[in-house]
């Protein structure tokens, strides 16, 4: 792990908790927000997936669990995107590659769902829409595969799909991006240990995020309204991108 002062390691340990917090709101794991904030302390490049892994899988698990708790949860729109992506992050886990030309698509496409959550009518973004499975394959294949090779658990991307194509509003698309990033992170970590060695201290920022992913997950799951949470995750989805093109 990345040696600092006790003035700095306050400092970023305050940035990972608000980071988890943010993230286990909108039933993201936080693996961007982790990336952008450990390569900013310069943290050596070998530690910062697995790191990022492992964190997503914490944190995801307690938004998951919170949001469930809710009544928000629906197995019928997680289970297709699960048994096509799972598969293909431990494949992305496994290799490795430059991903530099994905990332940009990537960020591309997340500036675009930006666009669409905040600047789209209420009407359209409640107008649910027939729930197709084939798609849903396709689509939990692709973000498996390409989140499994940058380091992330994938609920980044599907959160909006879901929301743009209207299979489900904010809190439902939460609650069903949690489990797939919790699937998809243990799954991509698998895969990681096949082709890497993981250092024991990946797992020392454990308790530091869980601070605030509890209380992300808790105020996410049944105190913030969905218009708000609609803000954060343009928050999150921008962090996202930062992360992408920047680092």
């Amino acid at each position: 792990m990345n040696v600092m002062t006790p003035e700095i390691w306050v400092f970023f340990s305050v940035a990972l908790i608000a980071i988890a917090f943010l993230y286990a709101s909108v039933g993201h794991g936080g693996a961007s927000g982790y990336i952008a904030l450990m390569a900013a302390f310069s943290f050596p490049v070998d530690y910062i997936k697995p790191t990022a892994l492992i964190l997503n899988i914490f944190i995801s698990g307690i938004s998951f669990w919170y949001f469930k708790k809710h009544n928000h949860f629906k197995w019928t729109l997680f289970y297709p995107f699960a048994i096509a992506s799972m598969p293909a992050a431990f494949l992305g886990g496994y290799i490795t590659i430059d991903a530099q030309l994905y990332k940009i698509i990537l960020a591309i496409f997340l500036l675009i769902a930006i666009f669409r959550i905040l600047f789209s009518s209420k009407e359209t973004r409640e107008n649910k829409t027939d729930f197709k499975i084939p798609l849903a394959l396709v689509i939990g294949f692709l973000i498996g595969l390409f989140s499994g090779m940058i380091g992330i658990g994938g609920g980044i991307i599907l959160s909006p799909i879901i929301i743009l194509l209207g299979w489900g509003n904010m809190k439902e698309a939460a609650a069903v991006s949690a489990l797939f990033i919790f699937a998809n992170s243990i799954a991509a970590i698998v895969g990681y240990s096949f082709n890497h060695t993981i250092e024991m201290d990946s797992f020392k920022l454990i308790p530091i995020a869980l601070v605030g992913g509890f209380f992300g997950a808790v105020y996410g799951s049944h105190k913030i309204p969905n218009t708000v949470l609609k803000y954060i995750l343009a928050f999150v989805l921008l962090i996202a991108c930062f992360k992408l093109t920047l680092l």
